[in-house]
């Protein structure tokens, strides 16, 4: 088989040794199995918010295993197609098949990641919250421009943003923000995103045209129903009013609306200015509160069922996920995964979902990758 055919049997076959790892494939067949059998009884509907789980992990697993055994199905038949077309000299037929390849080997990406989607609360909306590191200026304009990445990679998927929180810098950028992003699997396709983003190019705001270097922070976590109990003791919160805040005088208020907590325990820090009612800014905060200590726990189980992976994820200040230079050359590198681009303004433009499939996908395999950071 010619060189890029098989480039693609090989980029195809990978993708589905991860799909079947990710599902446990022989756990999941047994486990669809037990479902279909469940859905065949007339007293599962009895209850219907069992009913709903049910149905929502049955066709969870049905879609999955169905779109693996159809990608297995379709590389063997087109691989059989290149074969007999290489044996009879018909290149035309070959190089039709190879194209075939190719367009599957791009369907079994998608369905692979699908397929890595299978969290706790991955299906959720998410909060993407944003904070300028040290470094005045430079930070907060580089935090403002992660702002836009994220709200413009949502957009892309065609998901509907909110602002819940801001507060602007003094110059440029924003100290913090807050975005909530409704659609499906929001927080699972953007998980990964946790951690500090580097950037480095000449300054805009340096008359000496020097290079600089700047951090912000990226924390991502899920919105939880009311289904999910988390207990918080009153007595644990710190609970500040504040006159809310925009760019360009939005959504500013007279009286002091917005709402921060703190849960003293953690230390988690929360914020809401989106509503012009305290009452409302309040309940968003506590939903908010709530997301944060939920997602700590997930990180925590995650943690406690692979050490490896804790010890390649370890969320804090100081820990790079990313670096973006726009000067004197043109690179996105992602730390963990050694993923780049050498369009940043893509990337930029919210073009970022090569760097969270790799992300998603490392979390399943646990393979560590040594990655030099660049100048």
């Amino acid at each position: 088989m010619r060189a890029e055919a098989q480039a693609h049997v090989d980029k195809i076959n990978a993708a589905l040794a991860l799909l079947r790892r990710s599902l446990d494939w022989d756990r999941a067949l047994r486990r669809l199995d037990e479902l279909n059998a469940r859905v065949e009884d007339p007293t599962l509907w009895n209850d219907a918010k069992q009913a709903q789980e049910v149905m929502r992990e049955r066709r969870r697993l049905d879609e999955a295993i169905g779109a693996t055994r159809a990608i297995e199905s379709e590389l063997s038949d087109t691989a059989e197609l290149i074969e007999m077309a290489e044996a009879e000299g018909d290149a035309e037929m070959a190089d039709e098949g190879t194209a075939a390849l190719a367009a599957l080997a791009a369907r079994a990406d998608e369905d692979k990641v699908k397929a890595l989607l299978s969290g706790e609360a991955d299906a959720n909306d998410t909060f993407i919250e944003i904070n300028a590191g040290a470094g005045g200026t430079e930070s907060q304009d580089w935090a403002g421009m992660l702002q836009r990445m994220y709200t413009r990679w949502a957009e892309r998927h065609g998901y509907k943003v909110e602002l819940i929180d801001y507060h602007a810098g003094e110059q440029a950028g924003i100290k913090s923000a807050t975005l909530l992003v409704k659609g499906e699997n929001a927080y699972g396709y953007a998980k990964t995103e946790s951690g500090v983003h580097r950037l480095v190019r000449i300054s805009p705001y340096d008359s000496a045209a020097r290079r600089h270097t700047s951090f912000s922070s990226v924390w991502v976590y899920p919105v939880i129903d009311d289904d999910i109990d988390i207990d918080i003791n009153p007595a644990d919160l710190k609970i500040d009013t504040y006159r809310a805040s925009g760019a360009g005088g939005q959504h500013v208020n007279t009286t002091d609306s917005a709402v921060r907590i703190t849960h003293v325990p953690s230390g988690i820090i929360v914020a809401s200015q989106n509503d012009r009612s305290q009452h409302k800014n309040r309940a968003t905060a506590m939903g908010m509160l709530k997301a944060r200590l939920y997602e700590a726990e997930l990180r925590k189980r995650e943690e406690a069922a692979s050490t490896d992976y804790q010890a390649k994820t370890e969320i804090g200040w100081g820990h790079q996920i990313r670096s973006y230079v726009l000067q004197p050359y043109q690179l996105v590198k992602d730390l963990r995964t050694g993923v780049t681009s050498t369009a940043p303004s893509d990337v930029l433009d919210g073009a970022i979902d090569p760097f969270t499939a790799a992300a998603l996908a490392q979390r399943v395999t646990g393979e560590s990758v040594e990655v030099e950071d660049v100048d």
